[in-house]
């Protein structure tokens, strides 16, 4: 089985190499379909309790590379590939506007296969080499399909910068492996346990600290998230759906399997985690509002939910690391349904992007307007997929979030002071984070979709075809049964966080929390019911009425018109200015000339103040240092045939005096 998995991309992308490239859509559909199909098969026996382990030979350079799908694994599978599954359901209609991009939609769905292989790979490999080489055949086709509109020069630089730090992760990943391989002389994974069990608690944490850095950087974690901002808005809107449902839950997944192999530090860990994830959950939603951008604007969302997710983690592993099994039930269990929840409703919205930006052909929310009477199922699923990210019920955001909280509040009547403070600081991160991503998507939806379009296009403004829109269709389907049936999905992560409560659960906390969900299920469902007999009645009461339809009121103004309407920034200006010293806002605008001005504009871009730190800073810096040795290309061929002579006559120096300097030691020997 294993193998087929391997074999089924080759065969595929073999088939897209020859045939036209036309039908590469509909081969990488086939791909996906069949090694989603054989995935999901060992996936979910493993999440049921059935793990699968096989053996391949991976000749003198690998050795053997143990398969192992375990219920961790098999989670991420199943979710990944759901989501690849729409994402190419939702791409090859997409890709249809580029057609005349002779040879780049072959090497572009080629690539996807390829991606979509190598996610399944990293969660199944437990071979340092195998997995590191896995994980980077992933960055580079990754970074194919972001640079898929490759002569935007924003598009390159932003694929770059994607590029070299997925190698700084790969490095830190390499470090790693490398430390304990060394030590152990052996890659298999279980040598990182039985290495961190003979050194003690200290060093196993050191060694996890490095992991951390390099998963972070994949999942996008602040500080280690600058890269994520640039890639997500110039990738074509499969892509970014992709990347962001489920690439970046690599970095998840890396957190979680370390956790389990090296068994220790769970409580210390569970801090530092809840501190970062805090941070990232606050700092990524502060920057998404005064986001103009709209896949910018996701992309920083992207940093709040993963910041949700590790809040999730940090929660488990404090219980974990206490024995108290209901928090390391509800922190694990609330991180992994998160993982979840948030493939599905940011996919559905980067969709929904890519639907509007081939509509008008433009990203920026000021742009925008009226959108709702032109592409009224692309608005329905948008704002489905916004009330989900809000964590508002009955849909599945407040299912995994309400996960959370419950541990958090919890801990909080633990009778530890530090613990409850931590705790208490959490549960209002949180609460700030659900108010602030409320506030972002209320202006996201009311300025694209509601009031009167803003700019007049040339063009004819559709709706996308029934085969664009029924990927979304299929996300909200599973949006609803985890908001309405969350118990289901409580019973399935049993395996998967029993994992990590092995040993000192005794099954209880699973009870008592499909029970509260129950109960929420039930309120869930009475509220729709009330809703359903509202609208009923309202039906009923109005059926002999006539419908007449008129002008809404202009509030005394008899010629209203669009500049009369929010913006994305005067929504949201009060809040910018509250947080003011958090942003570095860079302001561009005209001057006003004479009595009689001419029409002046005024723009404002926010820029992310870690970025200038941790990124801007350290490049000036080496940038500065080489400029001293800059001289050394001049251009000049002569100097470069001198350099090489000078390198070549220092090696046969360097050989000669360590020759002389062995001939003499054995002189003095024999003296």
């Amino acid at each position: 089985m294993a193998i087929s998995i391997l074999l089924v991309p080759l065969i595929f992308i073999l088939l897209i190499s020859i045939l036209k490239e036309k039908w590469s859509g509909n081969i990488a559909l086939g791909a996906v379909i069949i090694n989603s199909g054989l995935s999901s098969w060992l996936a979910a026996g493993a999440v049921s309790g059935i793990q699968f382990q096989a053996n391949i030979n991976g000749g003198s350079v690998f050795g053997d590379i143990p398969i192992r799908i375990d219920a961790l694994s098999g989670w991420f599978i199943l979710l990944t590939n759901f989501t690849v599954l729409t994402g190419i359901l939702y791409g090859r209609r997409y890709m249809k506007h580029y057609e005349n991009k002779s040879g780049m939609i072959s090497l572009h769905f080629a690539s996807y296969i390829i991606n979509h292989a190598c996610l399944i790979g990293i969660y199944c490999i437990q071979n340092s080499l195998a997995f590191l080489y896995a994980w980077e055949v992933m960055a580079l086709t990754s970074f194919i399909l972001i640079i898929f509109e490759y002569s935007k020069p924003e598009t390159i630089k932003a694929g770059i910068n994607f590029l070299i730090q997925s190698h700084v992760c790969i490095l830190m990943l390499t470090l790693g492996l490398i430390w304990v391989s060394a030590r152990t002389n052996s890659y298999d994974f279980n040598a990182i346990s039985s290495y961190c069990a003979s050194v003690g608690p200290s060093i196993s944490l050191v060694l996890y600290l490095v992991f951390f850095i390099g998963f972070a950087i994949k999942a996008g974690l602040v500080p280690f998230h600058t890269w994520l901002p640039y890639a997500h808005p110039v990738a074509p809107s499969h892509v970014s759906g992709v990347m962001s449902g489920v690439m970046i839950k690599l970095g998840i997944f890396g957190m979680l399997r370390m956790l389990l192999l090296m068994n220790q530090n769970y409580l210390i860990i569970g801090y530092i985690i809840l501190f970062f994830s805090i941070l990232s959950g606050v700092y990524g939603v502060i920057l998404a509002i005064v986001q103009h951008n709209l896949k910018k604007l996701l992309a920083y969302h992207s940093i709040e939910n993963i910041g949700i997710i590790g809040m999730g983690i940090g929660l488990g592993a404090i219980g974990t690391g206490i024995k108290n099994p209901y928090l390391a039930f509800a922190g694990f269990a609330g991180a992994l349904l998160h993982t979840l929840n948030h493939s599905l409703f940011k996919s559905l919205l980067f969709y929904g992007a890519g639907t509007i930006y081939q509509a008008i052909h433009t990203l920026n929310i000021d742009s925008m307007g009226g959108l709702i009477k032109k592409l009224p199922q692309t608005a329905i699923l948008f704002l489905i997929a916004a009330i989900a990210i809000c964590g508002l019920p009955p849909f599945n955001g407040f299912i995994s979030e309400f996960l959370i909280y419950l541990g958090f509040f919890e801990g909080i009547h633990l009778g530890s002071l530090s613990l409850t403070t931590i705790f208490i600081i959490s549960i209002a991160a949180l609460v700030l984070i659900g108010g602030l991503a409320l506030l972002c998507f209320t202006k996201a939806f009311g300025i694209i979709f509601l009031g009167q379009e803003r700019n007049h296009f040339e063009h004819e403004i559709k709706e996308a075809e029934p085969s664009k829109l029924f990927p979304g269709y299929l996300i909200v389907l599973f949006i609803l049964v985890i908001g309405l049936f969350p118990q289901l999905f409580i019973r399935l992560l049993i395996k998967p966080v029993g994992l990590f409560t092995s040993g000192f659960s005794d099954g209880v906390p699973e009870t008592m929390m499909a029970s509260s969900l129950q109960s929420v299920s039930l309120v869930a469902w009475a509220f729709l019911l009330a809703i359903a007999i509202i609208w009923a009645i309202k039906r009923f009461l109005n059926r002999n009425k006539k419908l007449v339809i008129t002008p809404t009121w202009g509030c005394g103004y008899s010629a209203p018109n669009s500049k009369m309407q929010y913006t994305a920034s005067s929504y949201v200006r009060s809040y910018r200015k509250l947080i003011g010293p958090v942003l570095q806002m860079n302001k561009k605008e005209d001057d006003i000339e004479g009595v009689f001005s001419k029409p002046i504009q005024s723009q404002t871009h926010p820029y992310d103040k870690t970025e200038a730190a941790f990124i801007d800073i350290p490049l000036k810096i080496i940038n500065k240092v080489m400029s001293y040795v800059r001289f050394i290309q001049n251009g000049n061929m002569r100097y470069y045939i001198l350099y090489g002579v000078i390198f070549i006559s220092i090696i046969v120096i360097v050989s000669l005096l360590s020759g002389l300097g062995g001939y003499l030691l054995n002189l003095l020997k024999q003296i």
